[in-house]
C-alpha cells in the first residue's frame, strides 16, 4: 500500500532538510512517546548507513523494527526502509526548494506485508484508504508546522 502526501513550508529548505536529519532530536521524540530507540551503525557524520532498532507499543503489542537510511541527497532527499518480522516499509521525503523562503515537502511511504497478520492489516487500511490517506496528511502536516514555527522561532532570536 502506499500513502503521498505534498506539503508546502514557510521555511528554506536547508532549513527543512536540516531540521529533518537532526536525527538525535527525532530520537528524543520517539522516546518521550514511549518508543525504545537505539543507534546500530557506527558512523560519525550524517549519511547513508545509520540505522537504528527501534521498539515500540502498536494495537496493544510489543513491535521491533529496523530503521535504516538507505540514501541521502543533502538539501533534497532522504530515503528510509524499515523492516520488522510483519512488514517492509519504504518512505522517501523529498523537499522542492519554491523560493528562497518556501520549500514543499514531498513524503512517499509504501507499506509491504510480510504476514498473514499483516495483510489483513493493510487490508483494513485499504478498505477505509480515505480516513488512512488523511491521518498521514495529518502527521505530515503536524511535522511541517513544527518545522515552520522552530524556523520562526529562529527567526526571532537570531
Amino acid at each position: 500500500m502506499k500513502f503521498s502526501t505534498k506539503q508546502d513550508i514557510e521555511t528554506p529548505a536547508a532549513y527543512v532538510f536540516a531540521a529533518l536529519t537532526d536525527f538525535e532530536a527525532w530520537e528524543r521524540a520517539a522516546m518521550r512517546r514511549g518508543a525504545e530507540v537505539a543507534r546500530s551503525d557506527s558512523l560519525r557524520n550524517i549519511g547513508a548507513g545509520m540505522s537504528w532498532h527501534v521498539a515500540f507499543q502498536f494495537r496493544g503489542r510489543q513491535r521491533k523494527m529496523d530503521l535504516r537510511l538507505i540514501n541521502m541527497i543533502p538539501n533534497s532527499t532522504l530515503e528510509f526502509s524499515a523492516l520488522s518480522p510483519a512488514i517492509d516499509a519504504a518512505t522517501t521525503i523529498e523537499i522542492i526548494e519554491m523560493s528562497a523562503r518556501r520549500a514543499r515537502l514531498h513524503v512517499t511511504a509504501k507499506i509491504t506485508p510480510l504476514t498473514l497478520t499483516a495483510k489483513l492489516f493493510i487490508q483494513s487500511l485499504r478498505l477505509a484508504r480515505a480516513r488512512a490517506d488523511r491521518r498521514f496528511a495529518q502527521r505530515v502536516q503536524s511535522i511541517a508546522s513544527e518545522i515552520e514555527a522552530r524556523y520562526r522561532d529562529d527567526q526571532k532570536v537570531g
